[in-house]
């Protein structure tokens, strides 16, 4: 797990060692165990290293081949690298060390582009070819994690962070107003497009070439993978899959085990962190586990089950691990925002600064920690959101009935006075369509209610389960921490994609046969957070957890924070946001948002995603000196 940088000058002139120190000096924190630069003529890679596999030198980045052709920058891990290497040796490679990053250097070298779907794991690389003066990039199928690219000038950069493009003073700060309406509509940026104008994240699942030799070199990219969710032909029975999805998670934990450092797991009062935390817990002993909760004193209504620990502490107990937790105040949101904003470069799905304390916890005992993210958007762990759309007639009808779910943060009726300063003529149209775009790829039939559904769990894998993944990304190597996601396994996505619908949720029979006449909110029956989701995962998972846990509603990780703003942090609230010098109001009305801020400060409307965004976006326009 480390940081990658690079500068490629497309009109031949060579490149600064100094810049690219620049580079690789913004993104530190992601490799503190060492550095590397290689630099010839127009190319430059550098590298930041977090040594987990082969901690000696043999496994420096950047790595080049025993011929000198080849040379790679890469971040991530490769889990079946090992199976690789006996491939690549009977080929005729030999090894100089124990790496992964060798068996992904020659894999390359064999297969080019094709090696990219024979890797199992999380990755982004950069591979220079010194013979055909071409320069591909890459990203793992999921978009664990991120690597970003910018042209300036006659330049082009890439790294693991923006900061990275930054460093250069050759690159111009301005803000991308599309993506700014995009994040204020969704609480996300569902596109490549990020905050800073002419950065661009490269989109999972893809790769991007540049060829040196053409009489005008770009960077072209394609597509090699993508999700598909869809019913299987001939659906084995129901202890067939179980016994299926049991083989398959344990493989992927315990194949994601393997460190030559100490590693440790997070775990939450929930079904998924508890379940990895079980397999990993029996290959270690006294395995270390962390918990972050929340101080409720002072929370009310549905916040009041916020707090997970005694859930945590109960399994910790059962699966004996050495458990770790941190309770969360109102003030630590406040005190972690400008390190936050920092670090995230960018803010993405939900309030983010519980994970940058959970990572900072798990940091201080290990160097790896395994994370359950992905259970959810594979399983159907949201059946109140994908049920909205699962009876429309048509794809247009579902997409009106899913967007409309997902404008997060602005109401319709003001959106076009929010965006005044920076807009004349917003439209709801325009966000709309860049949430039908999502689809564009994966335009298959719709006739039953689970081929909507099917349709709503390939939207937020794109999307909710991408944001959660860059979030994750940034805030655990902000700490010099590996996160693993055993979920997002090869072989256990391609399971989760052809397991039918009815063995995810429990209720959609019901939904389907709803009765329009019924008396009272079916909202409140259909549309709330129940434990109907993840039915073939809470069934597999019922032999490593307690049933309490396995049969238990969904619970996010969310803190308190609709009481905290309007409570203890209604000063920062008011300070950050109402006050005569917010630079939020350089791009938003300040008329408007502030009554929609005073709707939550009065108790009359729950507003607290909005809030959260303000302030995350308030702190980045400080902290990037936008």
């Amino acid at each position: 797990m480390c940081g990658i940088a690079g500068q490629l000058n497309l009109d031949n002139t060579p490149v600064s060692n100094k810049c690219l120190e620049r580079m690789t000096d913004a993104i530190a924190h992601r490799g503190p165990d060492g550095q590397g630069h290689w630099i010839e003529g127009e190319i430059g890679l550098g590298h930041r290293r977090l040594a987990i596999i082969d901690l000696s030198q043999e496994a420096s980045q950047p790595m080049v081949s025993t011929d000198s052709r080849y040379i790679l920058s890469y971040n991530g891990e490769i889990y079946n690298f090992k199976k690789l290497r006996i491939e690549l040796e009977s080929k005729g490679y030999l090894f100089r060390s124990n790496s992964d990053t060798e068996v992904v250097l020659y894999s390359l070298i064999e297969w080019r582009e094709e090696a990219i779907l024979k890797f199992n794991g999380m990755f982004a690389l950069s591979f220079w070819d010194r013979k055909e003066k071409s320069l591909l990039l890459a990203r793992d199928r999921y978009g664990i994690k991120p690597l970003y690219y910018a042209t300036s000038g006659t330049s082009f950069f890439f790294g693991s962070e923006q900061k990275a493009i930054l460093s250069q003073s050759s690159f111009d700060r301005s803000i991308n107003r599309k993506a700014l309406l995009e994040y204020f509509t969704f609480q996300n940026i569902f596109t490549d497009q990020t905050l800073i104008d002419g950065i661009t994240l490269l989109p999972p699942g893809h790769y991007g070439k540049i060829d040196m030799k053409m009489k005008t070199p770009k960077f072209e990219r394609r597509q090699y993978w993508d999700f598909s969710f869809c019913e299987p032909g001939k659906p084995a029975s129901h202890m067939e899959y179980v016994e299926e999805l049991d083989r398959l998670f344990r493989n992927s934990v315990n194949s994601q085990l393997v460190s030559d450092v100490e590693l440790g797991s997070y775990l939450s009062g929930g079904m998924d962190s508890g379940s990895i935390t079980a397999i990993a817990g029996q290959r270690f002993k006294d395995l270390k586990s962390f918990t972050v909760g929340f101080d409720l004193s002072s929370a009310s209504g549905i916040e009041l089950v916020f707090d997970e620990r005694q859930a945590a502490e109960a399994m910790s107990a059962e699966f004996k691990t050495e458990h770790y937790e941190m309770v969360l105040k109102a003030g630590d949101m406040e005190r972690c925002l400008p390190k936050l904003a920092w670090h995230l470069e960018e803010p993405r799905v939900g309030q983010s600064y519980p994970n940058f304390y959970a990572s900072k916890l798990a940091s201080k005992f290990v160097k790896v920690v395994l994370s359950g993210a992905g259970g959810d958007e594979l399983f159907g762990g949201y059946p109140w959101r994908y049920y909205r759309g699962a009876t429309s007639q048509n794809f247009d009808e579902y997409i009106d009935e899913y967007y409309l779910y997902w404008q997060r943060l602005i109401p319709n009726s003001v959106i076009s006075n929010v965006f005044a300063p920076i807009w004349t003529d917003v439209k709801d149209v325009w966000t709309r369509d860049i949430f039908k775009d999502v689809f564009s790829t994966h335009e298959n039939e719709l006739n039953t209610p689970e081929d909507f559904i099917n349709h709503s769990l390939y939207f937020e894998s794109k999307t909710f389960l991408h944001g959660l993944l860059v979030v994750e990304d940034k805030l655990s190597m902000a700490h010099s921490l590996e996160s693993r996601v055993p979920f997002l396994d090869n072989d256990l996505v391609d399971f989760a994609m052809s397991c039918p619908v009815n063995l995810k949720l429990n209720n959609l029979g019901e939904v389907v046969r709803l009765n329009e006449n019924e008396v009272g909110r079916k909202s409140s029956k259909y549309f709330s957070k129940t434990n109907d989701g993840k039915q073939i995962l809470r069934d597999a998972m019922s032999n490593y957890i307690p049933k309490c846990v396995s049969k238990a509603a969904k619970q996010g990780f969310s803190s308190p924070d609709a009481s905290w703003f309007k409570g203890e942090s209604i000063d920062f609230v008011r300070n950050s946001l109402l006050s005569n010098d917010a630079r939020i109001y350089e791009l938003l009305d300040r008329t408007t948002v502030q009554n929609l801020i005073n709707e939550h400060l009065s108790g009359t409307r729950n507003r607290r995603l909005l809030i959260w965004s303000l302030l995350n976006v308030e702190s980045f326009l400080h902290e990037f000196d936008m």
